[in-house]
């Protein structure tokens, strides 16, 4: 048998085995969890790449960012400037900014209120909870609020929850679960967050 045969033969096998899989797969009937944690970068990035996707298909989004304040991005300014996505940046800054406990537990349940009024409504069919997780690593939420939360949504609604340290309950309740992988960051070498890349 040829190269190209036996080439041939094996990508009809992994065609056929995936056919396989897509008739198996089922609807779920609701909308998913998914989770991008880890110390990698590009969490938030992704989950603004599905805000597109959504996007692309007519879907109603919307945002609510955690932690981040008032700090500007490249991708906020892109969504507003465009009124493309229901935007709500709750969060009062970096964790280290404030270095006040209750005011920080204060507006990350602010933001939770806010994002399980969006989860709820049935209007949306992607949140993104963007860097909630660092909320429930300092404790600011809880995961059994945040899965109660999730539990309420509309079955219309998928919800996407970013940044490291995601809880293990968090992981074993969503959908997807990615975790980046840093290898290597220029911040290390000594070169600052680049607009357009980092922001």
């Amino acid at each position: 048998m040829s190269d190209a045969q036996d080439h041939k033969d094996k990508m009809q096998k992994v065609q056929a085995k995936h056919r396989k899989k897509v008739s198996e797969a089922v609807d779920p009937g609701r909308g998913l969890i998914l989770i991008n944690t880890g110390k990698g970068k590009g969490k938030s990035s992704a989950a603004f790449g599905v805000v597109i996707r959504a996007l692309g298909w007519g879907q109603k989004v919307a945002v609510v960012q955690f932690i981040k304040g008032k700090w500007k991005t490249g991708e906020r300014r892109f969504f507003q400037e465009r009124d493309l996505v229901t935007w709500h940046t709750m969060g009062e800054g970096f964790t280290w900014d404030t270095q006040d406990r209750e005011r920080d537990i204060a507006a990350a349940n602010a933001a939770f209120d806010k994002a399980c009024n969006l989860m709820a409504s049935g209007e949306y069919d992607l949140v993104v909870l963007d860097e909630i997780n660092i909320a429930l690593r300092y404790e600011y939420l809880s995961a059994e609020q945040v899965m109660e939360g999730l539990n309420a949504r509309s079955d219309r609604t998928s919800v996407f929850l970013t940044g490291r340290d995601a809880p293990q309950e968090l992981r074993d309740y969503a959908d997807l679960v990615t975790e980046m992988t840093e290898e290597k960051h220029p911040f290390k070498s000594g070169i600052k967050a680049q607009r357009g890349v980092d922001y």
